[in-house]
Parts: structure tokens; C-alpha cells; sequence
């Protein structure tokens, strides 16, 4: 069975950095795209930033050049490095993993995804 779980997560001031984890359990699929998600208040969900099986990496245009997202698949672990956080970065975060093979360079911010966390809640103050 697999599972997700985020933490990480917490109160910080504009400006400031949080890191996001995920460990991935009973998930085989080291190659497959993973992915993080946040839902906003007032908004729908959406995708923040995707990374494939070699490590190639895509992102939001409003995070790129402040979010970074890697894996260790030896430690079954997807991190979130948030830089330069901003009030409108305010929300729960969602790790999510696929269950099969699609081109996560091109989907990855989308899905379709069969797998997620509970959610960690991330608070930017200004």
C-alpha cells in the first residue's frame, strides 16, 4: 500500500525559508514523476513543481527561481526547498505520487496522480 507523508511545514515571515518532506512508502516506481502540490484559500489547487525519474525538474511560473524540488529515492523521500517565501505562498502543500508512466516533463504539474499526503500547512506573514 503505498503512502505519503508531508511534514515540514509552519509559520514563517515574508522572506524567509521552510524545507517540505515527503517519505513515499510501498512506492516501486522510482522512475515514475512525483510531485507538489498547494491549495490556496479562495483557490483551486494547483501544481507547484514536478520531478521525474532522472531528476529533471519543472515548476510554477510563480515559484521558479525560489522553489526547489528534489528526491533520494535511497531514502524513499521528495523535499520542497522554499526560498524568498511570500504571503501569497500561504497555504496547505500536498505531496503526490503517479502510478504509472507519463511524461512527467510535460504533466507533471497537472497529473493525473493516484496517490497523495494529508497536507502540510505552510503561513507567510508579512
Amino acid at each position: 500500500q503505498v503512502q505519503l507523508s508531508e511534514s515540514g511545514g509552519g509559520s514563517v515571515q515574508a522572506g524567509g525559508s521552510l524545507r517540505l518532506s515527503c517519505v513515499v512508502s510501498g512506492y516501486p516506481y522510482t522512475s515514475y514523476c512525483l510531485g507538489w502540490f498547494r491549495k490556496v484559500t479562495g483557490k483551486e489547487r494547483e501544481g507547484v513543481a514536478a520531478i521525474d525519474g532522472d531528476s529533471i525538474t519543472n515548476y510554477a511560473d510563480s515559484v521558479k527561481g525560489r522553489f526547489t524540488i528534489s528526491r533520494d529515492n535511497a531514502k524513499n523521500t521528495l523535499y520542497l526547498d522554499m526560498n524568498s517565501l511570500k504571503p501569497e505562498d500561504t497555504g496547505v502543500y500536498y505531496c503526490a505520487a503517479t502510478g504509472s508512466n507519463w511524461p512527467c516533463r510535460r504533466a507533471g504539474l497537472t497529473g493525473p496522480y493516484n496517490y497523495w499526503g494529508q497536507g502540510t500547512q505552510v503561513t507567510v506573514s508579512s
